[in-house]
């Protein structure tokens, strides 16, 4: 049975948290603050930490910061937890060697998944230390070590761009001559169909990367990137990115897993958008739109009709309809183009 230690100091959340992962088969250790939290680490060694940031004592940073620097904990994977949302907030903590960042409020089923998938991630790499603990490129210098590395690469080399709101990126069928890392603003993945109609076939937050295509032909893009909202970014070309990928197998692995969490992603949209009733696929939208725009329930989704009914895979004039109904049923408010949801677990039960 596999060790946890959560830090957390709420006791409510703690009690919560832990029996969850106790349920899912888990042995759990926890501690109420980061000085115990790190003390805990140093006697059990356990085989994954979920740690909260604002702690009294010593907060989540200071906790990775000393688990990172002690021999025996610095090989254990590390999740925050954490009401923190900020870009810049996440990307410290990654800078610092978290391996995931989870947001209050969670889903039960988004934490358990993130766990299973930081362990299997810690077996493979541990295989591949074993077997080749000095991998380093030919240069003689070390090669990069994680995915967080590889965005630092981009945001230490890369060629930084800035779009505003309904700008094109690039669009399908030009030269994919480049790979991008979003900074900051949201871009949605988007084509054509037959009949002249748009299907959005992805949303990219923050952090995320964009204009992936074949390392080995020179195949156009198949699909075209718009800003929604303002959006920063910065590009490395693809020869460069396949060099750096080369030099680093930990890396590829973690770049191969991210992007097969997107092909899934992407198989779930598509099945919501043939099989879901016109309501349900409405719902999950918006819900949809939320999450990637960070919005907290009582705040305001600026998006519009045409983008939201393109994602769900319906009529714009269906999507406005269905939106009349979801404000009379009291789930959502509208004002203009802002959509604030009042009713969240009514439009999550949508059918």
């Amino acid at each position: 049975m596999r060790t946890l230690l959560l830090i957390e100091d709420d006791l409510a959340l703690r009690e919560n948290t832990a029996e969850l992962l106790e349920l899912s088969n888990y042995k759990v250790l926890t501690a109420a603050n980061g000085k115990l939290g790190i003390e805990q680490a140093n006697l059990h060694i356990p085989d994954l930490i979920v740690c909260d940031i604002m702690m009294p004592e010593t907060d989540g940073y200071g906790v990775l910061e000393a688990v990172s620097n002690n021999e025996k904990t610095k090989h254990i994977p590390f999740i925050f937890l954490s009401a923190k949302t900020e870009h810049k907030e996440i990307r410290r903590g990654m800078d610092l060697g978290a391996d995931d960042y989870l947001t209050k409020p969670f889903e039960e089923e988004e934490l358990v998944s993130a766990i299973e998938s930081r362990l299997a991630k810690s077996q493979i790499l541990a295989k591949i230390i074993s077997e080749d603990s000095k991998t380093k490129d030919t240069n003689g210098k070390d090669s990069l070590r994680s995915l967080n590395e590889l965005k630092n690469f981009f945001d230490d080399n890369g060629k930084q761009y800035n779009f505003s709101k309904g700008e094109a990126i690039y669009k399908e069928g030009s030269h994919s001559n480049n790979v991008y890392l979003i900074i900051k603003g949201v871009v949605k993945s988007h084509r054509i169909d037959e009949s002249g109609k748009e299907l959005i076939t992805a949303l990219h937050k923050a952090d995320d990367f964009l204009g992936f295509t074949s390392f080995i032909d020179t195949i156009p893009y198949q699909e075209s990137a718009t800003a929604v909202e303002n959006v920063e970014l910065t590009s490395i070309s693809k020869l460069r990115l396949k060099e750096v990928l080369g030099k680093s197998q930990n890396v590829s692995i973690e770049l191969m897993n991210v992007l097969t969490d997107n092909i899934s992603e992407i198989k779930d949209q598509l099945l919501q958008m043939a099989y879901s009733s016109v309501r349900k696929k409405t719902a999950q939208t918006i819900l949809q739109f939320a999450k990637i725009l960070n919005k907290k329930p009582e705040e305001a989704i600026k998006i519009s009709r045409y983008d939201l009914a393109s994602v769900a895979g319906i009529a714009t004039e269906s999507l406005i309809r269905t939106l009349s109904g979801f404000k009379k049923d009291n789930y959502i408010e509208i004002e203009g183009r802002n959509i604030k949801i009042l009713d969240l677990e009514a439009l999550e039960n949508v059918e």
